[in-house]
């Protein structure tokens, strides 16, 4: 098949069979066109794939599925990133790159779940200026109805087999998708000591306290690191627009070390953009870097922006640093 322009499209698979027609004819194509061809699919499937494609299938990459698919940002970014190191051929003309990309969903939280879903929407933003091909098999057997009721919402097209697709009538523009993913909002993290207040200036001193609070919880230095560097733009962010001044309160539960971000607001701050830090930004832009770094630093970050106050919590998962 023949096409230009991104394509995002959305593969539902209830057999092994069915797996395979709606990916093997995928990859053959790509590399008839001689396009990269990326596959990020659960390791039973790349079993199916990899036999199925015979003599051709070294010249496909092969990633397991659960070594990819770690947190919503980062995995964006690591498709941006690959995406930008494979889309020319050796002359340096122009290269399709054509990724089968096989979310994970099991064992996520309603929450991290929500998340996963704004992911899919936003490749339809992230990759819209390119020519890259990417379909999302959803394995219909193991998967719950919710999640495959969200792909015909995510993904403009569904694939019905070889060769074969369909608008989706449900599909859903990521400006509005995200907006109400937004709308499920996050209980208050409850009371406790570990708030470190912070004005212009004064950004030394919440590096201090968020190291020493991740020293105190066994967060390995690399990772204190990471999040450090995160928190401190974030930090950044909240000073520059939210009128100079905030809190930095630190919290942990079973399943994460949580930092959260608010400050006092500013009435002049410009309107935030349509999707803060989950877009890659443009690498030569002298600003609008500060939440991507962010995003990519953490497993999970929310926001709420308002001239009156804004609030930015970062996730990081405790089974990464325990």
């Amino acid at each position: 098949m023949s096409r230009t322009g991104f394509v995002h499209q959305a593969l539902c698979y209830g057999s092994d069979d069915e797996f395979l027609e709606g990916t093997l004819t995928f990859a053959r194509d790509g590399l008839a066109a001689g396009d990269t061809v990326l596959a990020v699919v659960a390791s039973h499937n790349i079993t199916l794939l990899d036999e199925a494609l015979g003599d051709r299938s070294d010249e496909v990459e092969f990633v397991d599925a659960d070594d990819w698919y770690g947190s919503p940002s980062p995995t964006l970014g690591r498709y941006n990133a690959y995406c930008a190191a494979h889309d020319t051929d050796g002359t340096g003309r122009p290269r399709r790159v054509r990724v089968i990309g096989e979310p994970v969903w099991s064992a996520r939280s309603a929450f991290e779940v929500r998340e996963w879903m704004r992911y899919e929407s936003l490749l339809n933003t992230a990759f819209a200026g390119t020519g890259h091909w990417i379909l999302c098999p959803y394995d219909t057997r193991a998967l719950p109805a919710a999640i495959v009721r969200s792909a015909v919402r995510t993904h403009p097209e569904l694939a019905l087999g070889p060769r074969e697709s369909a608008y989706c009538s449900r599909y859903v523009d990521p400006v509005d998708f995200s907006a109400e993913c937004d709308t499920a909002r996050l209980p208050a993290l409850p009371a406790g000591s570990e708030d470190v207040p912070f004005a212009r200036g004064r950004s030394a001193h919440v590096r201090r306290a968020l190291s020493a609070y991740a020293r105190g919880l066994g967060v390995p230095e690399q990772l204190t690191h990471d999040m450090v560097t995160a928190v401190h733009e974030a930090v950044v962010n909240s000073m520059r627009h939210g009128g100079g001044r905030g809190v930095l309160r630190l919290r942990s539960d079973s399943a994460y070390v949580i930092c959260e971000v608010s400050d006092t607001g500013m009435a002049t701050a410009p309107p935030p953009p349509q999707f803060p830090g989950h877009l890659p930004p443009d690498p030569r832009a002298a600003s609008g870097h500060g939440m991507w770094v962010v995003r990519q630093l953490s497993d999970l970050t929310t926001q709420t922006l308002d001239p009156a106050g804004s609030v930015v919590r970062l996730y990081f998962r405790r089974s990464a640093v325990l």
